[in-house]
C-alpha cells in the first residue's frame, strides 16, 4: 500500500506538466471577449476634442465601425497608428478612437503630431467606459456592426498582416 504513495508526486507533477505546456500552444494576442456576439456597451462620452457635446454608442446605430481603444503613453499605439493612418486613407468605414487613461491635453498634443485617422476620439479620462468593453490594455481594437453588436476583438499593436487577413474580410462580409 505504501508504494502508492511514491507515485502520487509523480502524478501531479506530470499534470502540472501538461497543463503549462498546453498553456504555451495559446497565442498571447487572442485575448477572449464575452462581448463578441452581444450589444456595445452604453456609452455617453465627450470627444476628446470637445467639438461637439456627447457621442453615444446610439448615434452610431445602423452602420459598421471601428472603435480603437488607445493612450499617449502607450508604446504600442505608437507603433500601430501608422497602420491605422494607412488604413483611413485607404478605407471608407467610420473609425473611432477612445482615448483611454489619459490626461486630454497628451491626447490631444499626440493626435496633432502623429496624425489624427478618427473621425472622432471619445475621452475616457478613468476608464470606465474601457472596462465596460473589457479592455486589458492598450490598443485594443472592436468591430461593431450596422446593429449595434461586437464583431471583433483584437488586443495588441495591429500589423497591415492582421488587417489584410483578420479585419478587412470581416468588414467585407459586414457590409456584404
Amino acid at each position: 500500500m505504501k508504494r502508492w504513495f511514491f507515485f502520487i508526486p509523480l502524478v501531479v507533477f506530470l499534470g502540472l506538466a501538461c497543463f503549462l505546456g498546453a498553456g504555451l500552444t495559446l497565442d498571447p494576442q487572442e485575448v477572449p471577449s464575452p462581448l463578441i456576439g452581444k450589444p456595445v456597451p452604453a456609452f455617453a462620452l465627450s470627444p476628446l476634442d470637445q467639438t461637439i457635446p456627447l457621442l453615444r454608442n446610439t448615434d452610431l446605430q445602423g452602420q459598421v465601425w471601428i472603435l480603437n481603444v488607445w493612450a499617449s503613453w502607450c508604446r504600442a499605439c505608437r507603433q500601430e497608428h501608422p497602420v491605422w493612418m494607412e488604413f483611413a486613407r485607404q478605407q471608407s468605414i467610420p473609425m473611432y478612437g477612445l482615448n483611454y487613461k489619459d490626461e486630454r491635453q497628451a491626447g490631444l498634443r499626440w493626435l496633432a503630431h502623429f496624425g489624427n485617422p478618427f473621425q472622432a476620439t471619445l475621452y475616457d479620462p478613468t476608464g470606465s467606459v474601457g472596462r465596460d468593453f473589457g479592455v486589458y490594455g492598450v490598443p485594443e481594437t472592436f468591430i461593431v456592426d450596422g446593429h449595434g453588436v461586437v464583431r471583433f476583438k483584437f488586443a495588441g499593436p495591429l500589423t497591415p498582416e492582421i488587417l489584410k487577413t483578420q479585419i478587412e474580410p470581416l468588414l467585407r462580409q459586414l457590409h456584404g
